[in-house]
């Protein structure tokens, strides 16, 4: 499939328009010498439609947008649980982690680790996501980015992502996290206009021009088995997502993972003006995560009646593209290309935040802050070009990368999430009690994998879970207590909320239990 001409100037207008932002925004910030609050927090200015746009914007990317349609594809609506149960988590997250997060006057989460424990745990958490961005998260998304722009535009694959890669920087590299963030906007505008523009023309096009209403209806006759949430147990799809566990189990270990402790994204609610505006920012994100499945799941489901003989079920979403007339085509690969190079900002900005707080600054600890900014762009550079370098070597033997992704970070996040919640919520936890889940994660879930592979991949996150959790509170209770407790006393954190958020949240729980119910 190619882009026509005039497909091409729509994009072409996308890019420009978006690096005209960006230098604005970033032109707005240099009356003044830039510190690192300013580049890495947007100097704790933002408000909560750029957090909450910035949220999706950094979450959603080529393996969401081309994964999802293609799980979509393969088993239906039941991959919908990945963004239904997230906004969930988010509320969870902003009503309870977020204060005490906010309270510690924190740049990352490496450094609310050094508070709680020691610069051990710091040092070895911050390293370890250094390598997970860099070479699992960054790589899979220039990947799967450039095969994206090489199926729909026809542009080799290495030129796609060199095209990724530098459009990131330009647009972000000087302004830091606020020309992120302000430019997200733009990037989540977009992507939910072409997303439900695509969906609307998907369903119609099932309707054979009688409406999306009419194609949703032919949908769930035609294929029923494609709108189950909850799959049985001889569900061919169901070591992906193991029935009623799914609600239960392991899935709530890797939400909190990522949408609580992950620092390209909790980065954005570190940088609110208030921790009422964060709260807001979240609220507003877990709708947009309700919206999602709308604009990457349907149009997988769509393409089973439009393409039934699809070799790979990731061909879905670039197949319903060749649907777009000339113009929307190329609107619709811009909110593509917009959801992948904010996912790239994303995660370089809090690389160099990690790499700069946490790792070079204690080395070097009197320099300016010039200094400080300077390291952070030079991170970001690196990061990049070891993404490039690595990406097809990593990713290309791989049929879908986004297990790649799921399986190596699902070693380890049983260990993370245990790490954070007994140093919140329990006084009593020590280092050595955080250490030993952060092996313990990695040893128990390889071992699961190898001695019981069938084990659902979401069950044995959450047994590896459980089983960390009683390691670390063990070895924590064996051990001295830790002197180092200012971080973990919640005295003066206030967990209460605004009427507007707890309004939110119930609407959302109220949404979700209405969709549950309705395609159990």
């Amino acid at each position: 499939m190619k882009l026509d001409m005039l497909d091409t100037s729509v994009f072409i207008a996308y890019v420009v328009g978006l690096l005209i932002l960006a230098l604005w925004i970033s032109r707005n910030e240099s009356t003044h010498e830039r510190n690192t609050e300013d580049y890495f927090l947007a100097s704790k200015s933002l408000p909560w439609w750029a957090i909450g746009a910035s949220l999706i914007a950094s979450n959603i990317s080529a393996e969401q947008i081309i994964g999802m349609s293609g799980s979509g594809y393969a088993m239906g609506l039941a991959i919908a649980s990945y963004e239904w149960m997230s906004a969930i988590t988010l509320l969870i997250v902003g009503k309870y982690l977020l204060p005490i997060f906010l309270k510690n006057e924190i740049y990352t989460m490496p450094q609310y680790l050094e508070q709680r424990f020691d610069a051990r745990v710091k040092t070895i958490l911050a390293l370890f996501w250094l390598v997970v961005y860099v070479f699992v998260n960054l790589t899979a998304v220039l990947w799967l980015g450039g095969l994206a722009i090489e199926t729909v535009a026809g542009v080799d694959w290495l030129f796609g992502m060199i095209f990724l890669a530098l459009f990131s920087i330009a647009y972000s590299l000087y302004g830091g996290l606020k020309a992120v963030a302000f430019t997200d906007i733009l990037q989540v505008v977009l992507l939910v206009f072409g997303g439900l523009l695509l969906s609307y023309l998907a369903l119609d096009a099932v309707a054979d021009g009688q409406g999306f209403l009419v194609g949703f209806g032919i949908l769930t006759e035609k294929v029923p088995t494609h709108f189950d949430m909850i799959l049985s147990s001889d569900n061919p799809n169901y070591m992906s997502l193991p029935g009623i566990s799914v609600l239960v189990g392991g899935m709530w270990v890797m939400n909190f993972s990522y949408w609580g402790f992950n620092q390209y994204i909790i980065q954005r609610a570190l940088a609110a003006k208030s921790t009422a505006e964060a709260q807001k920012g979240i609220a507003f994100a877990a709708y947009l995560k309700m919206l999602m499945p709308l604009i990457v799941v349907l149009p997988g489901i769509a393409a089973v009646i439009l393409y039934p003989d699809l070799t790979k079920p990731d061909e879905a979403y670039p197949s319903m593209m060749s649907l777009m007339p000339a113009g929307i085509k190329g609107l619709v690969f811009a909110a593509l290309v917009a959801a992948i190079v904010s996912s790239l900002a994303s995660m370089t900005n809090s690389i160099s935040t990690i790499f700069t707080m946490d790792i070079y600054k204690p080395i070097k600890p009197n320099k300016s802050q010039t200094h400080y900014v300077f390291i952070g762009r030079l991170a970001t550079l690196v990061a990049l070009s070891l993404a490039l370098i690595t990406a097809q070597p990593l990713l290309g033997k791989f049929d879908q990368a986004f297990q790649y992704i799921q399986e190596f970070t699902g070693m380890f996040t049983p260990g993370i999430v245990v790490i954070f919640v007994l140093g919140m919520f329990w006084q009593r936890a020590t280092s050595m009690g955080a250490l030993s889940a952060a092996l313990g994660s990695a040893i128990l879930s390889f071992t699961l994998k190898m001695l019981m592979p069938e084990i659902p991949f979401m069950d044995r996150v959450g047994i590896v879970f459980l089983l960390c959790m009683a390691l670390a509170i063990g070895v924590s209770l064996l051990g001295k207590p830790s002197t180092n407790n200012s971080s973990v006393s919640l005295d003066d954190v206030k967990f209460n909320t605004e009427p507007s958020f707890n309004v939110a949240a119930i609407g959302c729980v109220i949404v979700l239990a209405v969709l549950y119910v309705t395609w159990w």
